[in-house]
This record gives structure tokens, sequence and C-alpha cells, in this order.
């Protein structure tokens, strides 16, 4: 499958690449950013990475569907994963069979390099995490701790869909396959009554991440530790947690625009004590220092 680059300048369409920062208004307030947008000597023949906006009727649910083609030849640097605050379904584009192809991968905390012994074309759905329940109905608690495959969640729904997902000959057809199943879903399923996390949610991305989980209790008003079970029963982490990765998405953000003064300034702006407390919770969740980024450079 021939994959372009990450196009930079395309509109926020359906089935068209998107890049983060170039999100119209009209866009959802937060999504996440990954690593080959930071680092572009990452693109290259053996590892491509392309983005699509999902369409406006299914933004609130999606941030974005995503293909990566990699083949293992030397020099290849591995398909970096970050946390991003969202959950994921992911689909083996070259599976022998569509039985065990498709499985859903809950939040992490932490970031993973991806090697493979063979050659690889996977495509995903990046869920938000208040909205991934209506989706997948079951809270992303119970994708912590392994991959849940998707015929135990849809039943044979899912193996005939991913033997569509198979069959696609391009990125296009694949998005809108997979558009086509998500409207379903959602068409047959009760409209849910917004959660605290929902809520919550809400706050933590207009605030970028910066507030105290104190604060975020005093805007939902309920208290502290009614908070924190809500976020351990549905998200399966804590709000503090959760805080973490959305400032540190914002902050890739800021990197990947290039019009911050300084990186001092840049980490005040972010809530982050100095530059030392910066530069080690990039590190913990980017799995590399600050001055890997080409951006920084």
């Amino acid at each position: 499958m021939n994959i372009a680059n990450i196009d930079q300048q395309a509109a926020m369409r359906p089935g068209m690449p998107i890049f983060p920062s170039g999100a119209d208004k009209m866009s959802p307030p937060y999504r996440p950013i990954h690593a080959p947008q930071l680092q572009p000597q990452l693109h290259r023949s053996s590892h491509r990475l392309q983005e699509y906006a999902p369409s406006r009727r299914l933004e609130s649910h999606v941030t974005a569907y995503w293909i990566v083609d990699f083949l293992p030849v030397p020099g290849n640097p591995g398909h970096r994963v970050i946390p991003d605050g969202c959950v994921d379904i992911v689909v083996d584009l070259l599976a022998s069979s569509s039985r065990r192809a498709a499985y859903v991968v809950g939040l992490t905390t932490q970031f993973e390099v991806l090697q493979f012994a063979e050659a690889r074309s996977v495509c995903g759905i990046r869920l938000y995490s208040e909205s991934a329940h209506s989706i997948l109905n079951a809270p992303l608690s119970a994708f912590m701790t392994h991959r849940v495959f998707l015929e135990d969640i849809w039943g044979s729904e899912a193996l005939d869909w991913v033997e569509k997902l198979q069959a696609a000959k391009t990125n296009p057809d694949i998005i809108e396959t997979v558009e086509q199943r998500l409207c379903s879903i959602l068409k047959d399923a009760d409209a849910p009554a917004p959660t605290l996390v929902h809520q919550s949610m809400r706050y933590i991305y207009d605030y970028k991440g910066i507030l105290s989980v104190t604060k975020l209790a005093d805007k939902v008003n309920f208290s502290e530790r009614h908070l924190r079970r809500a976020f351990e029963r549905e998200l399966g982490l804590s709000p503090k947690e959760m805080m973490g990765i959305v400032r540190f998405q914002s902050v890739l953000q800021e990197l990947c625009r290039g019009d911050y003064p300084s990186l001092t300034d840049l980490a005040l702006q972010y809530g982050y004590y100095d530059h030392s407390h910066f530069s080690s919770t990039f590190t913990r969740y980017y799995g590399l220092p600050l001055k890997h980024l080409t951006k920084l450079g």
C-alpha cells in the first residue's frame, strides 16, 4: 500500500490527511500529536504514517484515523508510541485471517518503541477516552492491562468488518469502511447522558491539562475522592495522570508550532516547576530528551 507522508497543509476534511496544528476553529479542542510530526527524520520509505480527519458527525468520538506502513530494514528506528489520552482500535491489514487481526489498545501512560520482524501495514481508530464507551460498550479500564480482540466485543460482525478493511484497495476506501461501521454502531446505541468523566475531560482539554485535581473537582462540583474513583472506574487511571498526559500533548503542539520564546518560558507557561521538572516529565512520556527533537534544533 503506497502511503504518502503527512500533508501539513491539508484541510480538515473527511478522508483527507490532517496535521494537528492545522485544525480549524470548529475542530475539537484537543487533538494529540505523535512522533513523526515532531521528528521529520522519521519520514522514510520504510516507515510512513498517514493520519485522516473524521467526518463532522464522528469528530466528537474520533480524534483521527491513522495508517502505518513499516518495513524491517537496517537503520529503521521503529515506531514510537507516546501517551495521548486516547484509546485505539488497531487492525492488521496484512494478517492472514480476520481472526485476532483487530484489537483494542487501552490508555497508555508511558512511551513504547515498536519493532517488527516482518513488513506491517496497520490502520487504527483513535478514540477520545470520554466517548469510547459508546463504541466499545465497555469502560476503558477493561483494556488497561491487556489487548482485547475486537471479535470479543463486536462478535462476528468484527470479523466481517476486518475482512472488508483488508480487501480495501485505497486509503479512502479504508476510511469509508471504518466510518460506516462507527456510524452504524452509534445509530443503534442509545445516546448516553454525559458522565462525570466526560464533563471533567472537557475542562481538562479547555485548560490544556494545567489545573489541579482540587480545581477540577470544584469545577464539576464533586469531591476529589469521588472524582478519582470515577476516573479509575471508567478510564483505569487517575485524573492527575490524565491531566499530565493532556498537558504533555499541549506542550508537543507548542513545540511543533515553534513560536515559543524559550524552553524555560514554555515550562513555566504549562505549570512545570522548572526546566528540570519539564525535561524529566517529557523524557518519561516521550522516551527521548528534548534536544533530540528536530524542532528544537
